[in-house]
């Protein structure tokens, strides 16, 4: 379908709210750990969905049809991405781990095109050219140097990867209402996290008010909110016009990280972000 007025809204607050995220995980990183903090990202959002799920009169989806794509679906979405994000984020800079989250749209293009009904063209190949150039930028030193922090800025980049499949998963998935589908991957995130989280870091202590406010935060809004806003704008206008958000994201997310966090931006990072905006618009037909 043509995007309506509603769509662009959603996708200027998805920017918003997703390029926050990963300044808001940096806080929640200050009192609990990794898994404890995807933990709660799920298990809030979950939650939210499934209350939002009773007042509305509706259900989870039924019939292995769906589920066949909502398990996968749901531990590329949430669980793998983002205990790979929180796990990154204690070695690397909030604006790295969301200016990483632009080459979702890049890994997008290649994997509907075999996937999905959204083709590869010219011009988008020459698009995804151009952006993996700017991947490369701001992997290239990291890469060279090698040592403890090349995984961590890796993990960046492969959550983008598990984003941009559970992308097409989503877009491939027979009809289901949406929320009872951003609420089955939220499940199925939370039944993966939960016993590792306990395993491995055991359960959750008081660590402070700011932690705190911060891991709610992060399961009500980036999680419940943005997971029902992405499935529905899929749904209706492609995961190619998802990908969008992705050009916010990075911008947000390293506003957000040098004026709060006060974190170093290098040359490398705008260089980067360069190239892969500017692959992106080249792949994109209208935007």
């Amino acid at each position: 379908m043509t995007p309506t007025r509603n769509d662009w809204l959603s996708i200027f607050a998805l920017g918003l709210v997703w390029g926050g995220t990963f300044m808001v995980i940096a806080f929640a990183l200050e009192g609990y750990g990794p898994l404890t903090v995807a933990c709660a990202r799920t298990s809030f959002g979950a939650v939210t969905l499934l209350l939002a799920l009773r007042v509305m009169g509706l259900g989870l989806p039924q019939g292995w049809p769906v589920w066949r794509y909502i398990l996968p679906a749901g531990v590329l979405s949430t669980a793998l991405p983002f205990f790979l994000l929180s796990w990154a984020q204690a070695s690397v800079p909030s604006a790295f781990a969301g200016l990483s989250m632009a080459a979702v749209p890049l890994f997008v293009l290649p994997l509907a095109h075999v996937f999905s009904d959204e083709k590869m063209t010219l011009r988008k190949s020459l698009g995804f050219g151009l952006g993996f150039a700017g991947v490369v930028l701001v992997l290239g030193p990291t890469a060279l140097e090698g040592g403890p922090s090349l995984l961590p800025h890796l993990a960046c980049f492969l959550a983008a990867l598990c984003y941009a499949v559970s992308s097409v998963l989503t877009r491939r998935c027979p009809k289901v209402e949406p929320v009872g589908f951003a609420a089955a991957t939220l499940i199925v995130g939370a039944a993966v996290l939960v016993p590792a989280m306990l395993s491995v870091e055991g359960l959750p202590h008081w660590a402070g008010t700011q932690p705190a406010i911060a891991i709610v935060f992060l399961g009500l809004m980036p999680t419940a909110l943005a997971a029902l806003l992405r499935v529905s704008i899929i749904r209706r206008v492609g995961s190619g016009f998802m990908t969008l958000t992705n050009y916010q994201v990075p911008l947000w997310s390293m506003a957000f990280g040098a004026v709060l966090l006060k974190e170093a931006l290098p040359p490398t990072f705008f260089a980067a972000l360069a190239l892969i905006l500017g692959g992106m618009a080249l792949s994109q037909r209208r935007a």
